[in-house]
C-alpha cells in the first residue's frame, strides 16, 4: 500500500511539475548534481544534522555538521530516501548497506552515510529501531535545503510525506561525485542499493 501511494505520489507531482523527474535518466540530466560534481560546491552554506538525542542536541547548542567537514579528504558512500520509518526504505535500502559494511571498508571507505528529509532526532530513533546506528552515519536535513541544492528533492505529499527526496545514492571522493544512480520513482529499489553500489566502487 505505501508503494502504491508513493508511485501515486511520484506521477501526481510529475504531473503538476515541467520537467518533473519521470526517468531516471532524466532525474540524473535534471539534477544539480552528477559525476564529476564537488558536492560541497553544489550545495553551498548547507549543512546536515547528525542523528542525536533530543537532549544531546540542546548539550551541543543544535550544532550542524558542514559539508566540508563530512566529505573533505574522504571516500564516502551516501545514500538519500524519503523518510525514516517508511517500508522500502526500513525493510530493504538502509539493511543493504548494514549488510555490507564491512565490504566497503575494505574497499577503504571512511563512511557511509543515510540522509533523509527528518529531523536529526527522528532519525536517531528510527536507525536505533533498524539496529544500524553502529554501522552507518545518520543524518537528518530538516528542511531539505541540501536535496533541493542538488536537486534530488521531490513532493510527495500525494503519500502524506510532504516535500521529501528521491531515492538515491552517490560514491564521493574529496567531495566530487565519482557515481550517481537515481531510482526513476522513490518507491522502487532497483539502482540505489548497497549492492549495486559496492560493485561501482
Amino acid at each position: 500500500m505505501a508503494s502504491t501511494l508513493l508511485k501515486r505520489a511520484s506521477y501526481s507531482a510529475m504531473k503538476s511539475v515541467a520537467g518533473g523527474f519521470q526517468m531516471g535518466a532524466q532525474s540524473r540530466a535534471y539534477a544539480a548534481v552528477a559525476a564529476g560534481t564537488d558536492i560541497v560546491s553544489a550545495a553551498p552554506n548547507v549543512s546536515l544534522q547528525k542523528a542525536r538525542t533530543w537532549d544531546e542536541g540542546v548539550s551541543s547548542n543544535f550544532a550542524t555538521t558542514p559539508l566540508k567537514d563530512i566529505f573533505k579528504d574522504k571516500k564516502v558512500v551516501i545514500f538519500g530516501l524519503p523518510g525514516a520509518f517508511t517500508g522500502v526504505c526500513s525493510q530493504q535500502h538502509v539493511p543493504s548497506y548494514k549488510k555490507q559494511i564491512d565490504k566497503f571498508k575494505a574497499k577503504g571507505i571512511d563512511s557511509v552515510i543515510c540522509v533523509a528529509v527528518n529531523d536529526p532526532y527522528v532519525m536517531n530513533g528510527w536507525a536505533n529501531k533498524i539496529e544500524a546506528i553502529d554501522a552507518i552515519e545518520f543524518y537528518g536535513d530538516f528542511d531539505g535545503s541540501f536535496h533541493k541544492s542538488l536537486e534530488l528533492d521531490k513532493d510527495l505529499s500525494g503519500a502524506l510525506l510532504g516535500p521529501r527526496s528521491q531515492r538515491w545514492s552517490a560514491y564521493v571522493v574529496d567531495g566530487k561525485v565519482k557515481v550517481l544512480n537515481v531510482e526513476e520513482v522513490p518507491s522502487d529499489f532497483k539502482v540505489s542499493g548497497g549492492d549495486v553500489i559496492l560493485g561501482q566502487i
